[in-house]
């Protein structure tokens, strides 16, 4: 089974996280995510998380610590996540490559279905209250 290496970002900015969801036709459609994407070859997984951003989202964040490194495997894949914190540098985030995105709040976290890749990390979300402020 192949895996895929993806950078994912928990943008915080004002005490609020940056989720994106994905569109309707693809991979796991509908579900709201961490934005980031699959690192290409001679990438780091923070240049491609800069990089992703910026395409989905059109702005500019500053890769902080990464938070978490998991495998998630799913029928036909297996992918390898890492997450980072970061923090939003410049722009005003815009749908460009999602289907839409929201500004959302700790107790936000539970409106919105994730894929169960990213279960872990809104585990972590809850149990981190500190990451929320100290952006």
């Amino acid at each position: 089974m192949p895996t895929i290496d993806v950078a994912a970002g928990l943008i915080f900015h004002h005490g609020r996280l940056l989720i994106a969801q994905r569109f309707p036709e693809a991979h796991l459609g509908g579900l709201w995510e961490f934005p980031g994407g699959k690192v290409e070859t001679n990438e780091t997984f923070a240049k491609c998380l800069r990089r992703e951003i910026g395409e989905e989202l059109g702005i500019e964040v500053k890769v902080l610590e990464e938070v978490a490194d998991l495998v998630h495997d799913y029928p036909e894949k297996s992918v390898h996540l890492r997450f980072f914190r970061c923090a939003l540098l410049s722009g005003d985030p815009q749908a460009i490559g999602c289907a839409a995105f929201a500004w959302i709040q700790p107790a936000d976290l539970s409106i919105y279905e994730f894929p169960l890749a990213d279960r872990e990390i809104v585990s972590l979300l809850e149990l981190h209250p500190h990451w929320w402020t100290c952006v």
